[in-house]
This record gives C-alpha cells, structure tokens and sequence, in this order.
C-alpha cells in the first residue's frame, strides 16, 4: 500500500456502480509508466445501487491504491469533493466525475501544466462537449452569467476535471456549488489559476443526476453567494516572509 502518494484523484460518485470499475482502469493507463506515486480517492455519496461493493472489491485488488469514503447521507456533489480534498494525502489534487465523461487521461497532461506554469490550479475546459443542444445551451448561458454575477472569467465552470494543490483547498470553503466555483474561489482567495482544454465523451453507463432545472435556481442563488465571498475573502498568504510561505506550501 502507498504510504506517501504525491497526487490524489478525487473523484464524487452517487448510483455510478457501472462507471468506477472503467475509471479506474484508464488511471491505471493513464498513469502508467509516471514517477509519481497516486491514489483514487472516490467518495460515495449514500449509492443505493451497488457503488459500496463495487469500491469494497476494488480497495481490495488494488493494494489500496483505491480508497473509497461514504457519506451517512446524501449531501450532494460539492460535499462529497470536499470530504475527498480532507482525505486526500497528495501534494496535488486532481478531479474527475463519476459519470465517464471525464477522460483520466487528461489528469498527466494537467498535473504537468501547473507545474511547468507555476501556477496553483488548472481547471478543465470541454473543448468538444458530448451532451444534447439543451445541456450545451444552458450551461453557455450559465457561464455567461456566473461571469458576469461573479466578476470573474472562467470558461467552463461545470467541468470537473481540474488540477490543483493540496494546499490550496484548505482554504476553499464547503458548501452546495462549491465543485463549479471552485477557480473563482481559488482566485478570490490570490492563487492562480490557468484554464486547459480537455476531452469530453458522451456517457455510456448510469444516468444522469442533473438536469437544466435542478441546476438553474441553486446555481443563480450561488453566484450572488460567491460574489458576496469574493469580495470579503481574506487572502491565504497572510504571513510574512519565507516562513508564511513555507505554511502555505505544505501538502497533507
């Protein structure tokens, strides 16, 4: 079992039984041949299908490369990536959706960017999105307004595949929205943020969870939220000198 991984995959998955197995075999692709050790951390949010034994036999075959939380309850997407970024023992953080269509692949090419950028986040945009006219079309308008309602430019706020330091997530804070706001929180609080292009592919296993109406009000009401947030959030580097640095650079 790694002791010591330095990059975490988080991933939120509710009734995906059919999904995690093909997820974490194109990690294991993905990551293969790569320096740095990794973990899967999947964090099951009250699955009422098979998701518990599915992760239970997995742990097991993998050495416990793959790790697997449940919530007592559902609490939703946002709660369950912030119960994977508290576990996550890596120095960088990557995530991904439970449903497949996410390539893992892109996760390598990410990690790398940040690094090469100097930069604390890199966050997904879907360059070709497999998803009907509907789902295309709100979540254009949704972007529009997020950035307008926020101050903020991000291209693709409803990906979930990004990149980003451990360390940068203790200061994020949790609530339902926190997973589509995540670089403007980021920014809010004075880390960097750079956005990269990744695939996208149509799903081919479970059914969806979201739907244009369960997302529009919620997601209105967060933007004035996260507005209200940005504009009071206290910077994370507050200490002087190299030792306020040192603090903020230690991973988990």
């Amino acid at each position: 079992m790694q002791t010591s991984p330095f990059f975490s995959i988080v991933i939120p998955v509710y009734n995906e039984a059919e999904n995690i197995e093909p997820m974490v075999r194109e990690i294991q692709a993905a990551f293969q041949g790569r320096a740095e050790a990794y973990e899967v951390i999947f964090v099951d949010d009250a699955s009422t299908d098979d998701t518990p034994a599915v992760l239970r036999r997995l742990t097991s075959e993998t050495g416990g490369v793959v790790r697997s939380l449940r919530h007592r309850r559902n609490f939703g997407q946002s709660a369950a990536v912030g119960t994977g970024f508290r576990a996550a023992r890596g120095e960088w953080i990557g995530t991904l959706d439970g449903d497949g269509q996410n390539d893992p692949a892109d996760l390598p090419h990410m990690l790398d960017e940040a690094r090469r950028l100097g930069v604390d986040c890199v966050t997904g945009v879907r360059a070709k999105r497999q998803d009907n006219f509907i789902r295309k079309l709100s979540s254009r308008v949704g972007n529009g307004f997020r950035n307008w309602a926020t101050g903020d430019r991000v291209t693709d706020s409803g990906c979930g595949v990004r990149v980003v330091r451990a360390a940068c997530t203790r200061e994020l804070p949790v609530f339902n929205g926190l997973h589509r706001f995540m670089p403007t929180l980021l920014r809010s609080k004075g880390f960097t943020v750079a956005e990269s292009a990744v695939n996208h592919r149509p799903r081919l296993r479970g059914v969806s969870k979201y739907g244009v109406h369960n997302r529009l009000w919620r997601g209105i009401r967060d933007c004035f939220g996260v507005r209200w947030f940005s504009a009071r959030a206290v910077p994370a580097e507050r200490v002087e000198g190299a030792e306020g640095r040192a603090e903020q650079g230690q991973g988990r």
